[in-house]
C-alpha cells in the first residue's frame, strides 16, 4: 500500500526538503502551502528534481477551518497516513534570537502560538482519529532544542514557549493514541532539525536543509517497532 503524507509549510526550507525526500522514497506527498501560487511554484521546482508532489492550500493559522479543510483534502486526495507539522514562525523582536522576555508583546505571543501550537494541535485532532481507525499513522512535530525544558535559557521567548508546548502535544497525543488504539501502528514524535540554513535560521546556520530534514523523514517512515512519544535529533533521542 502506498502511504500518503501531508507536510505543512513545505514551499521552502526544511519542509520543501522533507517533501522532496518523501516523494523520492515513493510516498504520495501533499505539499501544504498557505499561498496557492507559492505551492504551485514549489511543486514545479520539485518536479525538476524528479520529485512529484501535489500542492494543497493550507494555512495552519486558520485553525477554525482546519477540520473542514482536512475533510476536503482527504475527500479529494485520499487518506493522510503521515502528518508532518513543519510550519512555524520565529517573530520575536526587536533583537530576534536575543530578544528578552521584557521585549515580548502580547501580539507576538498570540501570533506565534497560533501558528506553532494551535495549528499543529488542530491538525492532529482532525487527522489522528482516522489514523487510529485505519490502524496506521505517523505524526512528526518539527520542534527545536530551544523548547527543551532540560536546557531552557533566555532569548526569543515566544518561540521557546511555543516549541515547549509542541513537545507537550507530542507526548499527550502519543499517549492518547496508545491508550485509545493500542493495537494500531501509530507513532507520534518530535524532531529537532538543528540550526539549519533557511530563511528562519539565517546564513550563519551550521546545517544544510538535507541534514535538517533527515530526522523528520526518518520518523515519518518508522517501522512498527519504532519509538513513539519521543524527541529526536540526528535520529537519536534527546532530553525533553
Amino acid at each position: 500500500m502506498r502511504r500518503q503524507a501531508l507536510i505543512t509549510g513545505a514551499t521552502r526550507g526544511i519542509g520543501f526538503e522533507i517533501a522532496r525526500q518523501l516523494a523520492l522514497s515513493g510516498i504520495s506527498t501533499l505539499l501544504g502551502a498557505r499561498d496557492e501560487a507559492k505551492g504551485v511554484l514549489a511543486t514545479e521546482k520539485l518536479a525538476a528534481l524528479n520529485a512529484v508532489v501535489t500542492p494543497v492550500v493550507l494555512d495552519v493559522a486558520a485553525t477554525g477551518i482546519i477540520p473542514d479543510r482536512m475533510i476536503e483534502i482527504e475527500r479529494n486526495h485520499g487518506p493522510i497516513d503521515i502528518l508532518i507539522n513543519n510550519a512555524g514562525i520565529l517573530i520575536d523582536t526587536p533583537r530576534g534570537f536575543s530578544s528578552s522576555l521584557f521585549d515580548l508583546s502580547d501580539e507576538t505571543m498570540r501570533e506565534t502560538w497560533v501558528t506553532n501550537v494551535l495549528g499543529p494541535t488542530a491538525l492532529t485532532r482532525a487527522l489522528l482519529p482516522g489514523m487510529m481507525a485505519r490502524g496506521y499513522g505517523r505524526i512528526v512535530n518539527v520542534s527545536s532544542r530551544a523548547g527543551q525544558l532540560s536546557d531552557m535559557h533566555f532569548g526569543f521567548p515566544a518561540y521557546r514557549m511555543s516549541k515547549s508546548a509542541l513537545n507537550a502535544l507530542t507526548r499527550i497525543s502519543a499517549a492518547e493514541a496508545a491508550a485509545k488504539a493500542p493495537s494500531a501502528d501509530i507513532k507520534i514524535n518530535a524532531a529537532c532539525p538543528g540550526w539549519v540554513k533557511t530563511e528562519m535560521g539565517g546564513a550563519g546556520a551550521t546545517r544544510s536543509v538535507m541534514e535538517g530534514a533527515e530526522t523528520p523523514v526518518w520518523l515519518a517512515k518508522l517501522p512498527a517497532a519504532g519509538p513513539t512519544g519521543g524527541f529526536f535529533h540526528d535520529k537519536s533521542p534527546v532530553a525533553w
